[in-house]
């Protein structure tokens, strides 16, 4: 069962949060959602092995290792970088798991992504089953569908974005007049808007997505589904003190924790956008946080917040 807690925001109001970190101690969040679909089609193919893609602190990574021990099926970690990061308590926790750790240099890492690359991984690892850096893919996306399964109507879902994957997902659930607000943690152009839009396209060419950018805040109202990224402050992973200050606000007054790099992102712009009054008075919000604590304690290190 889904478990909806309210929790108090520092500007005052009182909102619905989804607690995905909550459905299991490692495989948490929207990992799973992203991750379940990948392994019973691997399981139904006949694969021994799953290869996929992350960083060295990647939540996506530490919860693949534990799948594919509990499915007890081999996974292959590529990891971006060979310098010292690679003895991160992530990988170190995968390669407990049972996962063969990779590390390749970072030019390589940038061809994941294409057909001779992944060529050259199959001669090296054999006949694996690839999910893509984030479980970006269609399998991904069609288990995020399950999110809000079981669900009251809401006016409003917000969720953070990194690969987009479980943006499309919510959307593609299509709850009726609930529109979706994505919180993209990446720096830069706002890419995710076309490439989600593009994967839904794909995916089922007989229904029509319109997913919209940051103009929606432009408007009085957002009344549209849409990704932004004008809350993505130094870029993904970055340090700042603002928002280390806001994230100790608000678990100084809620009894569960955020995560540095999606939730505490998320939070702080829903904030925002009740305080510019973007959102009618009495619509029904609710937040998806999707996991990504294990991650908290390298990120603490790593800016000396210990």
């Amino acid at each position: 069962m889904p478990i909806i807690q309210p929790a108090q925001l520092v500007i005052g109001k009182t909102i619905d949060v989804l607690r995905l970190d909550l459905i299991h101690p490692i495989i948490s969040g929207n990992k799973w959602f992203k991750l379940k679909n990948n392994l019973q089609r691997a399981i139904n193919e006949g694969k021994k092995s799953i290869l996929t893609f992350g960083g060295a602190q990647s939540n996506h990574l530490a919860a693949a290792a534990a799948a594919c021990k509990e499915a007890n099926i081999q996974c292959i970690a590529i990891v971006r970088g060979e310098d010292a990061s690679i003895q991160s308590e992530t990988l170190l926790a995968a390669s407990k798991a049972g996962t063969h750790v990779y590390p390749i240099s970072r030019d390589l890492y940038n061809q994941k992504n294409e057909a001779h690359f992944i060529e050259t991984l199959q001669e090296k690892f054999g006949d694996f089953y690839l999910v893509p850096e984030g479980g970006n893919n269609a399998e991904g996306i069609l288990g995020c569908m399950d999110i809000l399964e079981g669900i009251d109507q809401y006016d409003y879902v917000f969720c953070a974005c990194g690969s987009g994957a479980t943006y499309a997902g919510l959307v593609a659930s299509e709850k009726t007049n609930t529109k979706i607000i994505g919180i993209s943690v990446l720096k830069g152009e706002n890419k995710l808007v076309t490439e989600v839009q593009n994967q839904l396209e794909l995916m089922f060419p007989e229904k029509h997505f319109e997913i919209h950018d940051n103009k929606a805040l432009e408007e009085n109202q957002i009344h549209k589904n849409c990704i932004l990224n004008n809350y993505a402050f130094s870029g993904f992973a970055k340090f700042d003190p603002f928002l280390i200050d806001y994230k100790r606000e608000f678990e100084r007054q809620n009894d569960f924790v955020l995560d540095y790099l999606y939730t505490n992102k998320l939070f702080y712009a829903l904030e925002d956008i009740l305080r510019k009054n973007k959102l009618p008075e009495h619509a029904k919000m609710l937040v998806i946080h999707t996991g990504g604590l294990q991650g908290n304690a390298a990120f603490e290190k790593r800016y000396h917040l210990l």
